[in-house]
């Protein structure tokens, strides 16, 4: 048994020694994509060996989730993940194929990024008092517009339309861009998006925006006000991306890891890759992910459970 600690201890001294792989729960391209490649680059340079990004993309990111969770737990197996993966599939879906708390090793949240509220420059409303006024006024008429069911950008209209007290109808989509091309085109009247897919449709002019789902202006678009300071405090909607292990890594290597992401989160290369898209830096310790996982949980589970959503 002393031989085999030893042996342990030294393979863990000697992390790592071989690739890294990092699994993207997303197809290529989309903001989730980008934060695993640009992260990869970095712990490349530092880690001495070659880190690559391998797409899993299926059933909302539970396809990636599965894999991880049930890799070998030495450090060689990552997953970029996204709080939505354990915060909210575990209400939504009837059945995970594992453990979105304890079937991971936390690591490192990397970066965060906000909703915003956006409309076409031609809708009857200039902010979210006007949009709620005229929806209590025209009950079941005004469409919100989302990337699918049970997905932050759902579940964040359905937090506003419960805030607000307000009754409008929730028209899921396959993704985000078809979404956002029915809203460009006035098949639908608002949604919830990602500053970063948001941010090409505001500067053309394409796109008004009614307010922004994060505790501060975004500094991207300082004259939009927040959805809070327009009669709904506490509102707030914040959603990362970050690194996990399968559970079992032992500590030595987790803490290799999360020296190694937060020194390359951090690097002016991969600030100037992701601050232009809209994400902010944040990371941290192990244990301050984990403080973030169980404080979304507390948030969504409740609305994903008033909202009705499902997914078998």
């Amino acid at each position: 048994m002393t031989a085999l600690l030893a042996l342990s201890f030294a393979a863990q001294a000697q992390f790592p020694s071989k690739p890294i792989r990092i699994v993207c729960p997303f197809p290529p391209g989309g903001g989730v994509d980008i934060t695993a490649r640009a992260i990869a680059n970095e712990l490349s340079k530092q880690l001495g060996q070659p880190v690559t990004v391998e797409n899993r993309p299926g059933a909302g990111g539970n396809v990636a989730g599965a894999e991880v969770a049930k890799a070998a737990p030495d450090g060689y197996t990552l997953l970029l993940t996204l709080n939505a993966l354990h915060a909210i599939s575990p209400v939504l879906y009837a059945k995970l194929p594992f453990d979105a708390l304890k079937d991971f090793a936390w690591v490192t949240t990397l970066v965060q990024f906000t909703n915003i509220l956006v409309t076409q420059p031609g809708f009857p409303a200039n902010s979210v008092q006007e949009l709620i006024a005229r929806a209590k006024a025209q009950p079941g008429r005004i469409t919100f517009a989302s990337s699918g069911n049970g997905t932050n950008l759902h579940l964040t209209g359905e937090w506003f339309k419960q805030r607000a007290g307000i009754d409008i109808v929730h028209v899921p989509y396959k993704g985000s861009g078809p979404a956002m091309t029915d809203l460009l085109g006035g098949q639908v009247a608002i949604m919830f998006e990602s500053v970063s897919a948001a941010t090409p449709h505001l500067k053309s002019g394409k796109l008004k925006a009614l307010g922004i789902s994060s505790a501060a202006r975004s500094p991207l678009f300082p004259s939009v006000p927040t959805v809070a300071e327009q009669g709904m405090p506490g509102f707030e909607v914040q959603s990362w991306y970050g690194l996990v292990a399968p559970a079992a890594t032992p500590r030595e290597v987790v803490m290799k890891l999360n020296a190694e992401a937060v020194k390359g989160a951090n690097s002016r290369e991969f600030r100037d890759r992701m601050e232009p898209l809209g994400f902010e830096i944040v990371t941290g310790t192990p244990e301050r992910m984990l403080e973030r996982v169980n404080a979304d949980v507390a948030r969504w589970g409740p609305v994903v459970k008033a909202s009705g959503a499902k997914v078998d």
